[in-house]
């Protein structure tokens, strides 16, 4: 029999429907996308009650992994097209159908056509119930996929949409896939300390074994380098400072190769042109990108670095020389000083007179958090004065 005439038949639902399925079976077995198409274009016409057609739809999205890679494509691809007009009757089919067309071209590495696939999922749907681990899972997968072409702004997108399910779906897995994924979107899009950050709480988690996934002492390793690149990219300050000396004094590092310039940036001493070269062989693509002045991250990375790492050795500099010490011209140089200086990241002024640049000493610690405490108080004490004007008493 050929769907026609399953449909005209006069015979109960369920005989009906294992004879579709029948015709389904064949045509999927025989791997003939013609057939396949007609069962598509059949289930859902008007000759095949609703609640049939989405059972059958159903057990075609099932069998559609049976199929050859490009037969499966096609066909896939053809029942989304079919089904959009009446998508909202047929959520869970689509969902079916979209993670196996999804799964299919993550196998062909085809990384932005498996995330704009799924992406196509409706998580929002009020026609139907999904719990918070599937909504999790799903944004977590979008956003590692589009990672995958180097596409950190949809990643990011995704990733936020994953972070307001966090505090409802207790999973350890999902949350390491997450801690994952959001330090690679921020090292992606070169907010190289927050990064360095995140790298390093993932290469101190503690079990072995989260969920199915094993944790390996190579994954805690590479969590690990991955911090030290993202610190030494990061740019020249307190914070990348306080960040350094924490993976410096970690036992851990020394045994990684890295750990000699780690070193060096560390104790803020002039890194030379061979070293640097060394260092960024092992850098990813991003992390070597242009920036609008033509220079590199790295480049300017390693020039804020040894101007830094210059204040610590000169009372003062003239521009000209401080330019050949960073291996920059004199105007360059004066440019990136006068902005470290503007972002309290280098303590130091320039006299443009005399082209002339003195470094002064960073207070100390303690003179600081002194300094930041009566501010604090003198706040409070301008707060609670303003209360009283007002005839407000505080508690």
């Amino acid at each position: 029999m050929d769907l026609d005439d399953v449909a005209a038949a006069d015979i109960d639902q369920k005989t009906k429907s294992d004879q579709y399925r029948g015709i389904l079976e064949q045509a999927v077995s025989q791997g003939d996308a013609a057939a396949c198409r007609r069962f598509v274009d059949h289930v859902l016409s008007d000759a095949v009650p609703l609640v049939l057609s989405r059972q059958l739809l159903l057990a075609f999205s099932q069998r559609l992994q049976q199929l050859a890679p490009d037969v499966q494509q096609e066909v896939s691809t053809y029942a989304l097209e079919k089904v959009q007009p009446r998508a909202v009757s047929y959520e869970e089919q689509v969902s079916a159908i979209r993670e196996q067309l999804s799964a299919l071209y993550e196998q062909q590495e085809e990384w932005s056509k498996a995330a704009h696939t799924l992406a196509g999922i409706d998580l929002d749907s009020g026609m139907r119930l999904l719990d918070a681990e599937f909504k999790l899972a799903t944004n977590i997968k979008i956003a590692m996929l589009f990672l995958e072409d180097d596409d950190a702004v949809a990643a990011e997108t995704y990733i936020k949409k994953a972070s307001s399910l966090l505090s409802s779906c207790k999973n350890e897995e999902l949350e390491l896939q997450y801690k994952t994924c959001y330090a690679r979107i921020l090292d992606s899009k070169r907010r190289f300390l927050e990064a360095a950050t995140r790298y390093y709480e993932l290469s101190q988690v503690g079990k072995r074994k989260i969920g199915d996934h094993e944790v390996s002492e190579d994954d805690l390793d590479q969590a690990l380098l991955s911090s030290i690149k993202c610190a030494i990219l990061a740019a020249a300050g307190p914070q990348r400072s306080r960040i350094l000396s924490t993976l410096y004094k970690d036992e851990r590092c020394t045994k990684l190769m890295l750990y000699p310039f780690l070193e060096k940036v560390y104790l803020e001493r002039i890194l030379r042109a061979a070293e640097v070269e060394a260092f960024a062989q092992g850098l990813s693509t991003h992390q070597l990108a242009l920036l609008p002045d033509g220079s590199t991250v790295l480049d300017r990375s390693v020039t804020e670095h040894n101007l830094e790492a210059a204040s610590k050795l000169y009372n003062n500099i003239y521009v000209a020389e401080l330019g050949a010490l960073l291996g920059v011209s004199a105007d360059k140089a004066e440019t990136i000083a006068s902005q470290m200086i503007m972002e309290n990241r280098l303590q130091a002024i320039i006299d443009q007179v005399d082209s002339l640049i003195t470094f002064k000493a960073a207070p100390e610690p303690l003179q600081q958090w002194d300094r930041n405490i009566a501010s604090l108080c003198q706040a409070v004490n301008t707060i609670v004065d303003g209360a009283a004007a007002r005839g407000i008493r505080l508690p």
